[in-house]
């Protein structure tokens, strides 16, 4: 993932920002009625990787036998495929076979949505991509509409007139990059309630470089964090410390649902720091989450 990359990390600020307003408000309202065992699902971007034989996938292993592996290590995947084109039937049930039902899909909307059409006169496009998605039946997970970083707040009616139209019965959550949707409060603040009016929720991508729209923001009781890290850096496990400190009182409070999915600028290092994380959250949350089984001790089984 090249979003938010930059040459040097050595003068970035990671620290995470404070809570929105909205999300103290909502987490308010979530603790009167808290989760009895709030779902949560962790997972990479891709499983197609050649560079994860011997550290996921056994020697030996043939390409075709990838994902089945990473569905025993893993309980979710964002499947950036689907934001390329609308795959198959035949694909999206050989897929679904090769899965347990705990196992989620967060599909990505294709492009021809959300980077061509931009949202306009996309019905049938919108059609077609749940036609699809739809198939995964009990493994479909939250799905995320992800726009250009040139789609700006001028845009703020196509958005809203294409949210409000989206069928109810699937999850979706919405990444804004372009930064003038968070400088300007009145901005922000208005889309934040249009996405909560809409029971749609927020994207929160860290990545080095976009520091910007690092929001804190949720608009409904599900938290979708895409971590965009560094090939291990040591900056990597302290923001992932900061995460999960602020995961836990985020769950503390009520909070139903959260999907974690990780990215590397190289992603050969995705599956180390997922099982960090993992550790982590396991250690300080109390939960007992499914670890993947790396394969060299030393790459990163932490105890």
């Amino acid at each position: 993932m090249d979003f938010g990359r930059l040459p040097d990390i050595d003068n970035v600020n990671f620290t995470l920002p404070p809570d929105a307003w909205q999300t103290t408000q909502l987490l308010k309202e979530l603790k009167n009625k808290p989760a009895k065992q709030p779902e949560i699902h962790v997972g990479c971007a891709k499983w197609g990787r050649k560079d994860w034989i011997g550290q996921v996938y056994p020697p030996g292993t043939k390409e075709k036998d990838f994902f089945s592996i990473y569905a025993k290590n893993f309980d979710a995947i964002e499947l950036n495929a689907t934001h390329y084109r609308i795959p198959t039937a035949k694909t999206i049930l050989d897929w679904k076979s090769k899965v347990d039902k705990d196992f989620l899909f967060s599909p990505k909307f294709v492009n021809t949505i959300s980077h061509f059409q931009r949202l306009k006169n996309a019905d049938a496009a919108t059609h077609s991509f749940y036609e699809a998605i739809l198939l995964l039946g009990e493994n479909l997970g939250t799905t995320f509409l992800q726009l250009p970083p040139n789609f700006s707040p001028k845009s703020y009616n196509d958005l809203a007139n294409y949210l409000k139209d989206l069928p109810k019965e699937v999850k979706v959550c919405v990444e804004l990059r372009h930064h003038s949707w968070f400088l300007d409060e009145n901005v922000r603040d208005e889309t934040l309630e249009m996405l909560k009016e809409n029971n749609i929720g927020t994207v929160i991508t860290d990545a080095a470089g976009e520091r910007e729209v690092v929001q804190m923001a949720l608009t409904t009781n599900e938290a979708f964090i895409r971590f965009v890290g560094n090939s291990l850096h040591p900056t990597d496990y302290n923001r992932i410390d900061d995460w999960v400190i602020r995961l836990k009182s985020w769950l503390d409070n009520g909070l139903k649902s959260l999907y974690f999915y990780m990215h590397q600028h190289e992603e050969q290092y995705s599956p180390i720091l997922c099982d960090y994380f993992i550790a982590e959250m396991n250690k300080k949350c109390g939960l007992k989450l499914k670890r993947p089984h790396l394969l060299n001790e030393e790459q990163g089984l932490f105890s």
